[in-house]
């Protein structure tokens, strides 16, 4: 047994010893099929604590042939799988936390240098019986050990791209870098499976272009890894009924990772808030707030106006394509915003091309970013969204008017903009502790046409439902009839109980003593009979 090479599963065993285990074994089964193939080199992008150390560890443990793991995965969903037998611990395995080295290290020579030499000491340990040509020199040590003995290598490298984290700016270090791992692994015959992972994809440099020979698996497209980035829906449900947790709650604080049709769940969290039997930002306290402030604060890119809309529920376009993979060449809203998606600020729905803030316990980390000077309209709008509620469930059109006026007016300057989008916005803005009880959505379908929101009261909320349609320059009366005759209502379905119509209107125009801006509100109750 070697420290790096072909190690103990004593890490991968700690995993599963713990009181919440959800298996992802059949990550394994997909690994499989790409060994010895034009796509046996693999780089998964995850945000921190979303179990990528675990996923080396269980893929260490699966295929390093000096143990024995056949009684750890007997019992996981592999053990059923075609290829388990042909590949269980059956080859050389290289497992590398590039922390370890980078932590050892004055620059990144120092790190190839020791990680070369840390690695030759275990090979020469396990091989002395093979006659090397040069025991100095990694490649053609691996090269000739693979020639003799007939048996290729897995190599594993966690926590890849710390070197862009610590050098975010040397750019000559980072070639480096990327030069020796595609020596390392590029065209290499003793390689049967290269399986990388870390926070960034790989970074893109012109001819360095990243490591070219893998097949990239990011936050912006998971492709078939999609169900092993995190917690399913299914496995969230199964895990809430063991622990008598509540599965809505949960699923609003800790959901709203899409990844083409799977939703997945921030996995830390979810097993935070299970042990504790409570829900807290759990996630967002691994790291300070700071490292999210410190993009959303850019005074540029027009990113505080598309910074509002986010917090306010909308989702933002975004076109991640340019984006160059590091963390400090930010040329667009784009680089930025996508930078949020990899480090698991935001989600990106691949097939609409936009970003949304995920969940509940996200959106507290936006709002404790922008409480600190900057953002005093969007706050205030936020602080008095209770009181706005309030309002609108007692009636108080008058009220609602004046607290809608008062919040398009203070948020033009930051939105920049000042139409139908920009009055929505403010909108969402305005009602946004109604997230605490409703489902609150946009454009929702339901009748013959789309209601412009529509608030559903969570489970066990006993509050009516709101359906609210804004109009630009026409009239309460008239929004207020487009909800009745488009029958609006219709979207809430499996909902019986009393709804709040309300009509918001904002006419522009000239008055006597110059221009004229009103907000003008209607509220109406009705009762929706059936379920």
């Amino acid at each position: 047994m070697g420290i790096y090479l072909n190690p103990e599963n004593d890490e991968y065993k700690r995993a599963i010893n713990s009181e919440i285990y959800v298996d992802k074994t059949e990550l394994i089964a997909v690994t499989n099929r790409k060994l010895n193939t034009e796509h046996q080199n693999i780089c998964v992008s995850r945000p921190r604590r979303f179990g990528k150390s675990m996923a080396a560890n269980m893929l260490v443990a699966y295929y390093c042939k000096n143990v024995d793991s056949r009684d750890i995965f007997s019992g996981f969903k592999i053990a059923n799988d075609e290829t388990f037998e042909k590949h269980l611990n059956k080859y050389n395995v290289i497992h590398i936390n590039m922390i370890d080295f980078l932590s050892r290290a004055d620059s990144v020579d120092d790190l190839i240098d020791y990680l070369q030499r840390r690695l030759l000491w275990d090979i020469k340990k396990e091989y002395s019986d093979v006659d090397c040509f040069d025991w100095n020199d990694l490649v053609d040590v691996l090269e000739t050990v693979y020639s003799e003995k007939k048996l290729p290598f897995v190599i594993i490298i966690d926590e890849w791209d710390c070197i862009f984290r610590k050098y975010p700016d040397n750019v000559e270090e980072q070639k480096k870098y990327l030069d020796f791992l595609r020596f390392f692994i590029k065209g290499k015959s003793y390689v049967a499976l290269a399986y990388m992972t870390g926070i960034l994809p790989i970074k893109k440099y012109g001819e360095h272009s990243a490591l070219n020979m893998f097949d990239e698996y990011s936050m912006t497209n998971q492709r078939e890894l999609a169900e092993f980035t995190g917690f399913t829906e299914e496995e969230v449900k199964e895990l809430c009924v063991q622990y008598d947790m509540p599965y809505e709650k949960m699923k609003q604080w800790y959901d709203g990772y899409e990844l083409k049709g799977v939703q997945i769940y921030n996995p830390r969290s979810v097993v935070m808030s299970l042990l504790g039997r409570d829900f807290d930002s759990y996630w967002t306290k691994t790291e300070t707030y700071e490292a999210l402030k410190k993009y959303i604060q850019l005074d540029m890119y027009n990113l505080k106006s598309l910074v509002t809309r986010l917090i306010a529920g909308e989702s933002v376009p975004v076109n991640p394509d340019k984006f160059q993979n590091d963390m400090t060449t930010l040329e667009s809203s784009d680089d930025v915003l996508t930078l949020l998606v990899h480090l698991g600020y935001l989600t990106y729905d691949f097939d609409n091309k936009k970003v949304a803030i995920p969940n509940q316990e996200v959106q507290k980390e936006f709002i404790n970013c922008i409480e600190d000077g900057g953002w005093e309209p969007v706050m205030d709008a936020i602080r008095s969204s209770d009181e706005l509620l309030s309002a609108t469930l007692q009636g108080d059109e008058e009220k609602v008017s004046s607290m809608i006026e008062q919040a398009h007016q203070e948020n033009t300057s930051i939105l920049k903009y000042n139409d139908e989008n920009a009055l929505a916005c403010v909108i969402s803005l305005a009602y946004y502790s109604a997230k605490k009880d409703y489902s609150i959505y946009r454009e929702l379908a339901g009748g013959k046409g789309y209601a412009d929101m529509v608030f559903v009261p969570r489970n066990n909320v006993n509050k009516p439902a709101i359906v609210v349609e804004l109009k630009w320059n026409k009239s309460v009366s008239a929004a207020i009839e487009q909800i009745k005759e488009k029958q609006y209502v219709q979207s809430l379905k499996g909902y019986s109980g009393e709804v709040v119509l309300v009509g918001i209107n904002y006419a522009v125009g000239k008055e006597d003593n110059g221009e004229f801006k009103k907000h003008k509100c209607g509220i109406e109750r009705i009762r929706k009979l059936e379920a």
